[in-house]
């Protein structure tokens, strides 16, 4: 079996990342397949910003060598950085290790994609790594970084996951003509769509986060403003799944969007009841997929703003 057949993208979606392991699979193709292999070409630049035994200047430096990659793709070059970063080991997480490992034949399978989905993923790729070079510059000498205020968290959050909700934006549009009058409504939320997720995980993992010297929650802005702006997020978030939905998107598209968006509402209730770290049980998580997928079927909405925001 080739090396970018789809069955081993899974594989290494399985070992980076349980959520989208469980999301991306519901997607139709071909997006499914582009937004396994965007998840993964993110989810490298990811390991090299938070490869927290590693300098602040080789972080940068691997970004930019990423970033060149994207720009201009080139086998033989792959397979030197692939060796070069594996054996530097940027993470002590087995499967990043084995994706930044995979480099070469995740490329690959980028390439194969068609001119639009590696235009629409290269380029939004390309913006969040260099991003992410921009921010890693700013740590300390050892690596830490601490955000200043509710500005800067604000456009970390951007950068790391804003672009995220523009490129599925892009993606889901690309050759579906039947949501063309839906795509102003879906970029302007694109962006809290992917806020609204990453400043709930921040919110969650703040405390692992600072023993890695990520201080993502700013000194001098109360935690409340945090949540505040996660819901606002989240209530966007959920309009941006039912305008696809109402919009006649396709099942999988409905359920991929709905499902993170319905996760993250009850995990900023626990986080906010129980405090950082507090996450919701498998079973917890298997009762939201069911009651999702029972909304969907119902032809009800795929996800709602819980009630005490709605009144």
């Amino acid at each position: 079996m080739p090396v970018t057949s789809l069955p081993d993208l899974d594989l290494l979606l399985e070992k980076t990342s349980r959520t989208f392991a469980l999301s991306i699979p519901l997607l139709p193709e071909p997006t499914r397949r582009e937004v396994t292999i965007a998840y993964l070409l993110f989810r490298i630049a990811d390991t090299f910003e938070d490869a927290a035994v590693w300098t602040r200047e080789r972080r940068r430096s691997a970004l930019a060598e990423f970033d060149q990659l994207l720009a201009a793709p080139d086998a033989g070059l792959a397979r030197r950085l692939a060796q070069e970063w594996r054996r530097e080991l940027p993470s002590a997480h087995a499967g990043y290790l084995e994706l930044v490992a995979e480099v070469p034949a995740v490329l690959d399978a980028f390439l194969e994609l068609s001119p639009q989905a590696r235009r629409i993923i290269g380029h939004h790729t390309r913006r969040t790594t260099r991003g992410m070079a921009d921010f890693v510059q700013r740590a300390n000498d050892v690596g830490d970084l601490e955000l200043r205020d509710m500005d800067d968290l604000v456009e970390y959050c951007y950068i790391v996951a804003g672009i995220v909700g523009e490129l599925l934006t892009d993606l889901f549009l690309l050759d579906r003509s039947a949501l063309t009058a839906a795509g102003p409504a879906l970029a302007a939320r694109a962006r809290s769509f992917g806020e609204g997720l990453q400043l709930t995980n921040i919110l969650k993992d703040a405390a692992d986060d600072a023993v890695e010297g990520r201080r993502f929650l700013p000194p001098g802005v109360q935690l409340e403003q945090v949540f505040e702006r996660a819901r606002q997020d989240l209530v966007a978030a959920t309009e941006y799944v039912q305008t696809l939905q109402r919009s006649g998107a396709e099942h999988g598209l409905v359920a991929f969007t709905a499902l993170p968006v319905r996760l993250a509402w009850a995990t900023l209730d626990r986080v906010e009841a129980r405090g950082a770290g507090a996450k919701l049980t498998r079973e917890e998580v298997f009762a939201i997929v069911a009651a999702m997928e029972e909304a969907i079927g119902a032809e009800r909405p795929a996800v709602e703003v819980p009630a005490a925001l709605s009144s």
